[in-house]
């Protein structure tokens, strides 16, 4: 059984400029990581390669964690 990522539902109040809050919006969106997921999903990606590239992901992030450490 996949696990389904639950997304809870943004607001934004739209007091009298439009643009503003799109832009809010929008910022929101992206603090969420929904740009990044909708990216991601535009094509699909056999088990191997998804397997490939979160272990590439892991291998990035514990490198970047060491440097932190060193210096």
């Amino acid at each position: 059984m996949r696990r389904q990522k639950i997304i809870a539902p943004l607001e934004v109040y739209v007091s009298d400029d439009l643009e503003k809050a799109i832009k809010i919006l929008k910022k929101k969106m992206a603090l969420e990581g929904l740009y990044k997921e909708i990216k991601k999903r535009r094509h699909y990606e056999p088990p191997s390669v998804r397997n490939r590239l979160k272990k590439e992901e892991a291998e990035r992030r514990r490198r970047k964690n060491m440097k932190k450490k060193r210096g």
